[in-house]
């Protein structure tokens, strides 16, 4: 979402001053296979692990890897959080290291944002049991807290498949995959970003309308849909409250939430011009914190993820208290 991390502050694959240590095969649950070339999400998302203490020994296994936090995905005052919430993600995947377990929960506190360059992330591998493994994580920037993390990665079981979670019946993507359009004085992360809105009223239009917002989403690069670019969509989309918003407002992201309920990538050969639909709604602002609950579907209607997340509007002002400034 827009200036998601302005008061707050987002797997090997070789970024600008990164290395990749040691090389990873394709498994499911984890990341799609390294294109020969990075992209750009790819090239700013990468992490390289440093060191493992305590290998095999259960809840004492410590993973610490480097990254470089991007100018180019900066919302606000700082990095987009959905943008860090991926480069998190992706050291847990590469801490977990079993192909058989997906992430299925992943839940992040952005504590401050940070200025661009070099950030350290330890895992901790909490408990790993027969088909549940638990990991904690921190990103640092010369020993001060980033962002916190807990995560949940599991084998599927055997449970009936209930679906309830129907996609609203919108209009197909448009084949252009051009950025925006977004919104008037957008963050720098929106170039990166498809955005095809077919649900809600513009933001910061002072509507009365309900809070909500749906849109195709994708990345502009072609890259297949998985883990790592759902936890980034799951922040993409501006704060639903701008539907009612009369002007900008910053509005950080305190803590996200995002259930994956589907293993990614979904097929053994993903589209790399694949799109998903998201659709986000608010109801109420209290003391200028907000509840914002998402779903994003796949494009035959699957859920892939569910998020919640709690934001701050600060300084925001409606139509009409504006009026009556």
């Amino acid at each position: 979402m827009a200036d998601r991390s302005e008061v707050s502050p987002g797997a090997s694959t070789t970024a600008p001053g990164l290395a990749s240590s040691e090389p990873t095969s394709p498994r499911r649950g984890s990341a799609p296979p390294r294109p020969e070339v990075p992209g750009v999400f790819e090239r700013d998302t990468a992490v390289e692990r440093l060191d493992r203490e305590g290998r095999g020994a259960g809840p004492a296994e410590r993973t610490s890897f480097r990254a470089v936090v991007s100018p180019d995905w900066k919302a606000g005052r700082g990095p987009h959080g959905g943008y860090l919430a991926a480069m998190l993600l992706r050291a847990l995947i590469e801490a977990v290291a079993d192909p058989a377990r997906a992430p299925r929960s992943l839940t992040i506190h952005y504590a401050r944002a940070p200025e661009p360059g070099p950030v350290s992330i330890h895992t901790v591998l909490e408990r790993s049991g027969r088909s549940l493994s638990s990991l904690s994580a921190r990103m640092e920037r010369d020993g001060s807290l980033i962002a916190l993390a807990l995560a949940a990665f599991s084998v599927p079981w055997s449970a009936p498949e209930i679906a309830d979670l129907q996609m609203p019946a919108v209009a197909p993507p448009d084949p252009a995959r051009g950025p925006g359009p977004y919104f008037d004085g957008a963050p720098d992360f929106t170039r990166h970003l498809v955005i095809q809105r077919r649900i809600g009223s513009p933001p910061l239009a002072g509507s009365e309308q309900a809070m909500e917002a749906g849109a195709w989403l994708g990345l502009v690069e072609p890259r297949p849909v998985d883990a790592l670019s759902l936890a980034f969509f799951a922040d993409a989309m501006f704060p639903t409250p701008f539907v009612r918003l009369a002007e900008f407002a910053p509005a950080p992201t305190v803590d996200l939430t995002v259930h994956f309920q589907t293993p990614m990538p979904s097929s053994a050969d993903p589209g790399p011009q694949e799109m998903c639909f998201a659709l986000f709604r608010s109801g109420a602002i209290h003391e200028g914190f907000f509840l914002e609950d998402g779903v994003i579907w796949a494009p035959d209607g699957t859920v892939l993820a569910q998020s919640r997340q709690l934001g701050l509007l600060i300084g925001a002002r409606t139509a009409a208290t504006r009026a009556g400034a």
